[in-house]
């Protein structure tokens, strides 16, 4: 569950949760919530993510991972680091550790690839018209995203 600490309803029921769960001698994990994006354009990546899988065959994670991370932003999520025995290998970023413009940044760059290489227009956050249709076309297609 996330509270958020600056609604006094939110600290209530913390301060009740983290009380019961003191009483129980409960096994625990507690760590700050930072959001580095909105959850707008959180939600509006997931359109686009799924209309373009619906359009294409893909699953979501698919599209996510090979399209979006991979092909249209390999500097933003693809590093390198040393394994434990020394050896150089690439690893994929989560999205949740960019912030607000990075975010915005990949997805120009999945917007631009979608429409120059694959020919699918992907509609900007201000087209509620062209993303209500998208939304339409994941829901008819949801089986196979």
């Amino acid at each position: 569950m996330i509270y958020d600490l600056q609604n006094e309803y939110d600290r209530s029921k913390f301060k009740a949760k983290v009380n019961q769960l003191y009483t129980e001698k409960a096994l625990v994990e507690l760590k700050r919530k930072t959001t580095n994006r909105s959850l707008a354009q959180n939600s509006y990546l997931h359109v686009l993510l799924c209309y373009f899988a619906s359009e294409f065959g893909y699953t979501m994670e698919e599209v996510k991972h090979d399209i979006f991370k991979k092909k249209c932003n390999p500097e933003l999520f693809l590093h390198k680091r040393k394994n434990k025995r020394g050896f150089e290998v690439t690893y994929v970023r989560s999205s949740t550790e960019l912030d607000k413009a990075e975010m915005t940044l990949a997805i120009e760059r999945f917007r631009n690839y979608s429409s120059a290489v694959c020919g699918l227009y992907l509609p900007e956050p201000n087209e509620h018209r062209a993303l209500v249709y998208a939304q339409q076309q994941i829901e008819q297609y949801k089986n196979y995203v």
